[in-house]
């Protein structure tokens, strides 16, 4: 498992501090886990099995086998909120996240522009 720990990270691009941020815990547990000199308890596994990544969650039989893909793809909904939720925790007024609060601040009469917006563009497009 500790190979296909480090082969996830790499896979990431993340470092072992990033991501024993990301799970709550320290670095050197990581580093414990990538070398084989630890190995990670269930919690530990379903932890990161559960963590939302940009690439979707871990796929546990993967990560604890090797067999079937790294990653299972995540719904629509799962990459929206974990968009959504990368972008709030950001502590820089940036422009996605100044987007997210202007969208969130439009009223049902404002979405219906939108949508005629978007429907209008999409038929100049079809011809």
């Amino acid at each position: 498992m500790n190979e296909r720990l480090k082969k996830l990270r790499k896979e990431l691009d993340i470092t072992q501090q990033e991501l024993a941020d990301k799970l709550g815990t320290a670095r050197n547990n990581i580093a414990g886990y990538e070398t084989g000199k630890r190995q990670p308890s269930d919690a530990v596994i379903s932890l990161i099995c559960k963590t939302d990544f940009p690439q979707g969650r871990v796929n546990e039989t993967w990560l604890r086998t090797g067999e079937g893909e790294m990653f299972i793809e995540a719904s629509r909904d799962e990459r929206i909120a974990t968009f959504v939720g990368d972008i709030l925790k950001d502590e820089e007024e940036t422009f996605k996240k100044k987007f997210i609060s202007m969208l969130a601040a439009l009223d049902e009469s404002d979405w219906e522009v939108i949508q005629k917006m978007v429907e209008l563009m999409q038929k100049k497009g079809a011809d």
